[in-house]
């Protein structure tokens, strides 16, 4: 059981916070202590970071969409849509947030929600798999850069968890996902805010630059 209020005092900004993961995070977040503004991504989500009168001492980027299609019929258009929101939107809110952290002396946890599709494909999904590996690349050169200021940075790999995102998958294909899980289901929102919630606070504070898969066994 976790300890409580291992957050108190904390200053948390969470991105994506409209639904599914983003909003178990937010929740979670809350119930640990921390004070939490919660933005859904948008063309000035890196100003978020500059609304306080202090930093965030804890980021968690989660806002992601999907555009899928086969690469041979995939436009250029939702190429474009998902690195902009996937990746180049991390990097805008993380170097936003490590400037304020940095200038200001303080220090910080700065977590991204990757996929476990970034590290090992899937079919149709050219876009969000080359967007969410460039998360954990981005992730880890961060926690080369900051570690020296107090500032960890690590990534979350979620599998196949029961969101708005999933619940468009057919039937027929989630069955076939659920069957490749070895833990025989898929998981909740809470289960990658519980890992969130660990990251964010001083019970992982030798952890930095780490992936942290959430995916019930699949692809292990």
């Amino acid at each position: 059981m976790a300890s409580p209020l291992r957050l108190r005092s904390a200053l948390a900004l969470v991105t994506g916070a409209g639904s599914g993961i983003g909003r178990a995070i937010s929740v979670r977040l809350a119930r640990e202590g921390a004070a939490v503004a919660a933005c859904d991504l948008d063309g000035a989500a890196a100003q978020e970071t500059a609304c306080f009168s202090r930093p965030p001492s804890v980021v968690v980027s989660c806002a992601g969409i999907t555009r899928d299609e086969f690469l041979f019929h995939m436009s250029e258009d939702d190429w474009d849509k998902v690195i902009a929101v996937n990746l180049k939107g991390v990097f805008l809110v993380t170097q936003a947030a490590a400037q304020a952290l940095v200038s200001s002396g303080c220090h910080g946890s700065i977590i991204n929600i990757s996929s476990i599709i970034g590290k090992v494909g899937n079919v149709g999904q050219t876009n969000y798999a080359a967007s969410k590996a460039g998360v954990i690349g981005l992730t880890q050169t961060i926690a080369r850069e900051l570690g020296r200021h107090g500032i960890r940075c690590n990534s979350v790999l979620p599998g196949f968890i029961a969101t708005p995102m999933t619940q468009k998958m057919p039937q027929k294909v989630l069955d076939k996902v659920i069957g490749m899980i070895p833990m025989g289901h898929m998981g909740d929102p809470e289960d990658v805010a519980d890992v969130v919630a660990f990251l964010a606070s001083e019970d992982s504070g030798y952890i930095t630059g780490a992936s942290v898969e959430v995916t019930g066994g699949l692809f292990m």
